[in-house]
């Protein structure tokens, strides 16, 4: 019973056309070991409540009603801080992207993606990655490229944490940094405490999001 507790991933689900809020609740509680730790039609409704802060992960649709996915993700992130949000939206433009981000998204898969892939995400990022579509990753590496940071920016970074920041930009885990640079994944975790501790954040999306902001990724 205790290995099950501590391995099941409870998900939390906002998106407000019934048919497809239907068919992720069926894909999470048809799959092994995942449970569906709630079910939103809208984000004023997650907000009345406070169960969904006792969810793994939570998938937010971004076209909601009343109070948008990109407020809402905002909203929970100022009240759940380590709450890991995973984006699952039909847009794909550079505005919401970006948006998304900054408000403290830590994935975004667009609702073409397959079911095994859609849970592959939610594993992914439960494991430190930051799982997006092929072509949204593109677009955010286009995005970092395309911005041109004032030549005065300052900041405390290292450099050598300037370099995990933009590995976690381009989606790697702190598994995958960690071989790419050939350190232990104990060391990256390290840097990155010291990157929020210096950033003033406390996920990996924010940190990307405010190094884009003031120049950090050039």
């Amino acid at each position: 019973m205790g290995e099950k507790a501590a391995t099941t991933v409870s998900v939390a689900i906002i998106e407000d056309r019934p048919e497809i809020r239907a068919s992720l609740e069926s894909l999470v509680e048809g799959s092994a070991g995942f449970t569906l730790a709630g079910s939103y039609e809208s984000m004023e409704a997650v907000l009345a409540g406070t169960a969904v802060g006792f969810a793994s992960v939570v998938i937010v649709d971004l076209g909601l009603p009343g109070i948008s996915g990109i407020d809402g993700i905002r909203l929970l992130r100022e009240r759940y801080p380590k709450l890991p949000m995973m984006v699952l939206t039909v847009f794909d433009d550079d505005s919401r992207i970006f948006e998304a981000i900054c408000a403290g998204a830590q994935g975004y898969l667009l609702k073409n993606t397959p079911p095994e892939k859609l849970l592959e995400g939610v594993r992914e990022l439960l494991a430190g990655g930051a799982p997006m579509s092929p072509g949204i990753a593109r677009r955010v590496i286009e995005l970092f490229r395309e911005f041109r940071p004032p030549e005065t920016a300052e900041h405390s970074l290292t450099a050598h944490e300037v370099r995990i920041l933009k590995l976690m930009a381009e989606g790697y885990s702190v598994r995958a940094a960690a071989r790419q640079l050939e350190v232990s994944p104990n060391t990256i975790g390290f840097h990155l405490k010291n990157i929020y501790g210096k950033l003033a954040v406390h996920s990996r999306a924010e940190a990307v999001a405010k190094a884009l902001r003031q120049g950090f990724l050039r």
